[in-house]
């Protein structure tokens, strides 16, 4: 399972003072870049995917979209969600990603904001997506940039009878344990190429990459994201879904 750390009564109290936590989509700096990857929205039928506080699920039903589906592990996030929407057009439902089960063919556009890096399975439910929507659909999604998902982790390891320090890095995938709002919050590192391979076997084909950080006006207007030029904060991506994953093709 997923580890659920926006449960944590400590963790949700300092999340919920953030900026985008507080504003919604207008506090999220990447927002408007990733708004830009969206197809039109109206009339469509969308799944959102780590839906937290239903920011997005709100906006896309603002934009005429039919109906929305928002799931999220989190009971603190999904019932301050529902304190804040006023819509039968949107549905929340806690589950677990790792294992969730969804309608085939139900949905005419996915959407996640930063909530895959938190998933070790991912294949398992990029597939379960690929089933869930109609063809020619849309996936959009951010992820943190393998950069910061990627902390270096040292320690001494044994080979051939002999100790040695080594550091694990950016080619290094699986688990970390970050300190991010508070100690021991665990997040997936993968890379850029194995983020594209599981898209190509899940049968997606991505349109889209942007290595996302802030544009100089909004460090200009948010001085202490300065630091946040110095690498990419965010990967953006978009993608087609493909009649059929690519291992199953001929």
């Amino acid at each position: 399972m997923t580890q659920n750390i926006y449960d944590n009564p400590e963790f949700f109290q300092i999340y919920s003072q953030m900026r985008r936590s507080v504003e919604g989509l207008e506090g999220a700096a990447e927002w408007p870049a990733l708004r830009a990857l969206l197809p039109e929205v109206r009339g469509k039928r969308i799944l959102d995917l780590g839906c937290g506080f239903g920011w997005f699920a709100r906006w896309a039903r603002e934009q005429g979209a039919s109906r929305v589906l928002g799931i999220d592990v989190s009971e603190k996030m999904l019932e301050r969600a529902r304190e804040m929407t006023t819509d039968d057009g949107i549905v929340y439902q806690r589950a677990d990603l790792e294992a969730v089960e969804l309608p085939a063919a139900s949905f005419d556009l996915v959407f996640s904001s930063l909530a895959l890096h938190y998933l070790e399975n991912l294949s398992r439910l990029l597939a379960s997506v690929h089933t869930a929507m109609v063809p020619e659909g849309w996936l959009v999604f951010s992820t943190e940039h393998p950069l910061y998902t990627a902390p270096r982790r040292q320690g001494w390891v044994e080979y051939e009878g002999q100790e040695s320090w080594v550091l694990n890095g950016y080619l290094d995938e699986g688990a970390r344990a970050t300190d991010w709002l508070m100690k021991g919050v665990i997040k997936q590192h993968r890379t850029i190429a194995t983020l594209f391979r599981l898209l190509r076997e899940s049968g997606f084909t991505a349109t889209h990459l942007e290595e996302w950080g802030p544009a100089a006006e909004q460090v200009a207007a948010h001085p202490e994201m300065a630091k946040e030029r110095e690498r990419p904060m965010l990967l953006l991506i978009a993608a087609r879904r493909d009649s059929m994953p690519s291992a199953t093709q001929p």
